[in-house]
């Protein structure tokens, strides 16, 4: 049943604390020195929360069945009214920090979140553009709330960690050391322009709870066989355009989004050269992918699917690229979920090129892992280029091999 004011007035504490429950998680808790506070009991993504909704008489039942019933709205939208409320206290302490820095004549453009966006502005130019949007995602939501507003040469090891502490207490332990990294970053910056003298990050070593990376699904090299003559069979269960897009990228191992976004100018045919522009690429290097025979087919038959689409591979609108997700559900449907992803082709080619004996920096390049410096990344390119045009053609010869069942066997260190 639930509680009536006259049960709420009357009740009395004792030598041990007491609950009078309301219902829905709802209940007051009656201490033996005799402070009464308002509890709701509730659970979030499967764990236990408790949040306390303000203390007897000061809130009444009336007024706390109201605050109740408006965290239960949160919940039901799938807000954590715990986490909701620490938001709304970072946000009230913050603005009374930046009142407490304009009073005392503290420069504003000395605080963490002044410091972390002159950092971005640096370096935004050299990612692509998701990567800039998380990185100022993971400031902006996990951050700046906590330490925002503070003085960037102020901030010591122990109030950084309190900030990380509350991505840990969500369960987010890999966002946590991605965070720690991003403010790393920050700080080295703000010692290198003046603002502070030292980068606390490195204290919280050991500090953090552990997180397993994940890696993303791919075959291994024995399996490959099985999946190319599964891809081959797509036709009969998809469309003929996926799956010429999961050979093309078998045969390219570039990252999925490179491969979605292309477009036909980025490609010289006669060269047998796509060109991938800096823009386009994680590293914001331009990329050179060489072309064996096996892609000028297929592109010759994407050329035909597209028609006057700008993409290769266009999706029901011509004007835009098939979505993220239909080469990786192809892969599901072909019965390799959580063993095979767009990104495990990349693995999968880096561990049988580098068995097959073909120099580890020419792998790297093709795989643009290459560092970011223009002038090196042009020196290497063209350094590299015609191993890269051989390592290409052994590669698209030795997929259409084993997808054809001949026993196709690496080389090592004789491929070059």
């Amino acid at each position: 049943m639930s509680l009536t004011d006259a049960e709420v007035r009357n009740a009395k504490p004792s030598d041990k604390v007491q609950y009078l429950f309301d219902g829905a998680g709802l209940y007051l808790q009656i201490n033996p020195n005799g402070s009464r506070w308002w509890r709701f009991k509730y659970r979030f993504e499967g764990k236990p929360k408790l949040l306390s909704l303000g203390v007897y008489p000061d809130v009444g039942l009336k007024g706390v069945r109201a605050a109740h019933t408006e965290a239960r709205k949160l919940i039901t939208n799938g807000i954590d009214p715990s986490a909701k409320r620490k938001q709304s206290e970072a946000a009230t302490k913050q603005m009374h920090e930046i009142v407490r820095r304009i009073a005392e004549g503290i420069p504003l453009e000395n605080s963490f979140k002044a410091v972390a966006a002159e950092w971005f502005d640096k370096q935004s130019h050299t990612w692509v553009e998701h990567h800039s949007k998380d990185v100022q995602r993971r400031l902006e939501v996990n951050i700046f709330p906590y330490i925002g507003t503070r003085p960037i040469a102020e901030i010591e090891a122990p109030e950084l960690l309190a900030a990380i502490r509350v991505i840990e207490g969500r369960g987010a332990y890999d966002l946590a050391h991605r965070v720690l990294q991003v403010c790393g970053q920050v700080f080295r910056y703000g010692v290198a322009t003046g603002r502070c003298k030292r980068d606390p990050s490195p204290d919280l070593r050991g500090a953090l709870a552990p997180h397993k990376k994940k890696n993303q699904a791919a075959v291994q090299p024995e399996d490959l066989p099985d999946l190319l003559r599964a891809i081959a069979g797509y036709d009969e269960i998809g469309s003929r355009q996926t799956r010429l897009a999961l050979q093309l990228l078998a045969l390219t191992f570039v990252r999925t989004n490179e491969l979605i976004g292309a477009v036909w100018t980025e490609f010289d045919l006669d060269k047998a050269l796509w060109l991938i522009p800096a823009e386009r690429m994680k590293m914001r290097t331009q990329h050179v992918v060489p072309l064996c025979s096996q892609s000028l087919r297929i592109l010759s038959e994407l050329r035909l699917i597209a028609g006057k689409s700008i993409y290769v591979l266009p999706g029901r609108n011509p004007a835009k690229p098939i979505s993220n997700n239909t080469m990786l559900f192809a892969l599901y449907r072909l019965g390799f979920k959580g063993k095979m992803t767009g990104h495990g082709f990349r693995a999968v080619a880096s561990t049988i090129l580098n068995e097959t004996g073909f120099r580890g920096d020419v792998i790297e390049i093709q795989l643009a892992h290459c560092e970011r410096n223009e002038i090196r990344g042009a020196y290497n390119r063209a350094l590299y280029l015609e191993e890269r045009k051989a390592m290409m053609k052994w590669w698209g010869d030795y997929l259409e091999g084993v997808a054809s069942g001949a026993k196709v066997i690496p080389l090592h260190g004789k491929a070059a």
